[in-house]
């Protein structure tokens, strides 16, 4: 029992039994599933639940649009070669905030993100920008997918995007299935932080919390797509499966 709190705390209170009995069988602690599934019950502990979706972003017909690429195929078989981008919005005793995501499709990761107070074309630009920086992508390498919101198509983020070498790509059909996996992430940050820690008082606030839980999300979190392992573990095996294929190839 000291163990299933310890993991649930600190996991920022979120995991059910299943993430909890996964992540203890990763720290070699031996446990059957039901087990835990009991033991939480005694202990008052439950996972996080997942609430209705509220779309913000709003479509610009006006706007002309680049071509969908991805189909609804969130798909990648590398680091870097598909992302995906989408905002979400917060409450706060001083108004709403809007907090933008680039996600790299290949292991979930978040390589970028922004908090405003505003929903102009800025603060995306800005997680936009993060995410260039900090993972440098080859010219020609990279697809980025919206959806149809009007400042992903903007004049300015498509500018951006063409100045990187980034291919744009936006949802053809204009509903949720369109960037459905970047509407997942920020279904997670809604469930696991904004609802689970609210109210908020300010900005300052849901920055810190935001920068505390994509830290997390990148580093710690189990995800089931990709083999419950944490996005960077998933990108470490990658890169060394490749180093140890290119070595392969060399002797």
């Amino acid at each position: 029992m000291p163990e299933i709190e310890r993991v649930w705390h600190a996991n920022f209170q979120v995991y059910g039994a299943d993430k909890i009995w996964r992540q203890l069988n990763r720290e070699a602690v031996p446990v059957a599933r039901c087990t835990v599934e009991r033991l939480m019950k005694r202990l008052g502990l439950e996972g996080a639940r997942r609430g209705k979706v509220v779309r913000t972003t709003i479509p610009d017909k006006a706007l002309p649009c680049p071509l969908d690429r991805v189909n609804r195929q969130f798909r990648a078989e590398r680091p870097n070669q598909l992302w995906v981008a989408d905002f979400t919005h917060v409450s706060t005793w001083q108004g709403w905030l809007y907090v933008a995501f680039v996600i790299d499709v290949f292991a979930r990761r978040i390589v970028g993100w922004r908090v405003s107070t505003s929903m102009h074309t800025d603060f995306m630009l800005d997680a936009l920008e993060q995410a260039l920086y900090a993972r440098q992508p080859e010219l020609g390498s990279l697809i980025h997918h919206s959806d149809r919101g009007s400042q992903y198509v903007s004049i300015r983020y498509t500018e951006r995007l063409g100045e990187a070498g980034v291919e744009p790509s936006v949802g053809s059909r204009g509903d949720s299935y369109d960037n459905a996996l970047a509407e997942t992430i920020n279904g997670l940050y809604k469930t696991e932080l904004i609802h689970k820690r609210g109210p908020w008082k300010n900005r300052e606030s849901v920055e810190l919390a935001t920068l505390e839980w994509v830290s997390w999300v990148n580093h710690h979190r189990l995800l089931e797509p990709i083999g419950y392992i944490p996005p960077a573990e998933a990108e470490a095996q990658y890169y060394r499966q490749l180093a140890n294929t290119d070595a392969a190839n060399v002797t």
